[in-house]
């Protein structure tokens, strides 16, 4: 049998502060992460772009994440990806992907001063 891999890094900026929720004993910490792109398109032109990506912590993770994790806070992340459906307003199914985050690093935020 082969062996599967699942595995993600990300590094990038919170797009807002953690959106905590319990469940019983068990906490969730949503975030957005925003990774912005730079590429040269095929008529030469830079292009800007953002990709955007969901990302959950779990329990001890999550506590962190809601103590720490601010809009504009700098992440790297690793986890793996995770499929989740659901049926839609319209009932169709619906599929979103998230990272389900397992280590995360910080980055302190520089204190800027405006003169």
């Amino acid at each position: 049998m082969e062996s599967a891999v699942n595995k993600v890094v990300l590094s990038g900026f919170a797009g807002a502060d953690a959106e905590i929720k319990n469940f019983g004993s068990q906490k969730l910490a949503k975030v957005n992460l925003a990774i912005n792109e730079n590429y040269r398109n095929s008529s030469g032109e830079e292009v800007k772009r953002v990709q955007w990506f969901n990302l959950s912590f779990w329990n001890a993770k999550a506590d962190l994440a809601e103590a720490q994790v601010k809009k504009g806070t700098s992440l790297t992340v690793e986890g793996r990806l995770q499929t989740n459906s659901y049926d839609g307003a319209d009932g169709k199914k619906r599929y979103a992907i998230e990272i389900v985050v397992s280590d995360i690093i910080i980055k302190e935020r520089e204190n800027k001063k405006a003169f």
